[in-house]
């Protein structure tokens, strides 16, 4: 069963350098934006309503901004640094709008290590191709390795 545990485990804080990057990338649908929508009860109607989001100074309508934050999410949870890491706190800055079949791709990029406090800091970021569409920090609690 320890075996089982153990590799379930992400990276460790030990495992971890200032500058290692990972990513998710997932392209937006109108069926992310529904279920987004169901999970979280914002039914903004820029999000959901056609008629209503074209008369926005978008046009048309917009993901939710915490659909796309959720990569974020998805990259610390999964893999740097991983299941076993814990959110501390979370920076974001909504800089562009994010359309229906827009890929985006969440990165997360080790700026610093705090060892004594086993607390990463990440700089977070979501792209739609070139473009930033967020931009934040997020700090999490990480494991160490424990030594047999």
């Amino acid at each position: 069963m320890t075996q089982t545990f153990e590799a379930m485990n992400g990276l460790f804080l030990e495992d971890l350098k200032v500058g290692q990057s990972a990513m998710f990338g997932r392209t937006v649908t109108d069926a992310d934006i529904a279920a987004f929508a169901g999970v979280s009860g914002d039914t903004n109607p820029i999000h959901l309503h056609d008629g209503f989001a074209r008369t926005t100074r978008f046009g048309q309508r917009i993901a939710h901004g915490m659909l796309s934050g959720s990569f974020i999410s998805t990259v610390i949870g999964t893999k740097l640094p991983g299941p076993g890491a814990v959110y501390v706190s979370q920076t974001m800055n909504f800089m562009a709008p994010v359309m229906i079949g827009d890929t985006i791709t969440a990165v997360a990029t080790v700026s610093a290590i705090d060892d004594r406090r086993r607390r990463v800091t990440l700089k977070t970021q979501c792209l739609s191709g070139e473009k930033v569409v967020i931009d934040g920090e997020a700090v999490v609690l990480v494991p160490r390795r424990t030594t047999a």
